[in-house]
């Protein structure tokens, strides 16, 4: 029961450490809210490191994602004609009140929360790379293609780091 519970706040933590640094990558690149994108590259920096030695499994470099997920950006705008580089992103300020993120974003907490219910063992970066990797729409799923990423392959790396050890 005390391991339980040591194991939620634990979890409580890990949530607060991945929303803040998503929050953040977000607001450095001038958007005031994160999406899923903003917390992939924030599960990479958690210091469990699973999110990092998922895409080393499958030979991957996670210091590529920025770039790759910047460049969906870019194309985004070429899609609607603005052929132009992307000025550099002002800093937001950040928002009072209720924790907000993109609908990627909140998309990617509930399907988190619901994927870890009654699941042993500590919330790692490697469950945000499944969650992600399996998502087959968004700027984050489009950048890890961009990086020629097989997304089942990647998917099965970060199920394998967050698989509990005996």
């Amino acid at each position: 029961m005390l391991q339980h519970i040591r194991q939620r706040l634990n979890d409580m933590r890990t949530l607060h450490r991945l929303c803040t640094r998503a929050e953040h990558h977000a607001r450095a690149r001038g958007q005031p809210q994160p999406g899923a994108e903003h917390f992939l590259l924030a599960a990479i920096e958690l210091p469990d490191g699973s999110a990092r030695r998922a895409f080393a499994r499958v030979g991957a470099n996670p210091d590529a994602l920025p770039a790759a997920i910047e460049q969906q950006y870019r194309d985004a705008l070429a899609q609607i004609g603005i052929d132009a580089e992307m000025p550099p992103a002002a800093p937001c300020a950040p928002q009072a009140g209720i924790y907000r993120a993109q609908p990627s974003g909140e998309g990617l907490i509930q399907a988190l929360a619901e994927a870890r219910k009654g699941q042993p063992g500590p919330l790692l970066g490697a469950h945000v790379v499944a969650l992600i990797a399996a998502t087959p729409q968004g700027v984050a799923a489009r950048a890890l293609r961009a990086l020629r990423l097989d997304p089942h392959a990647l998917s099965h790396a970060a199920r394998q780091e967050s698989a509990p050890r005996a």
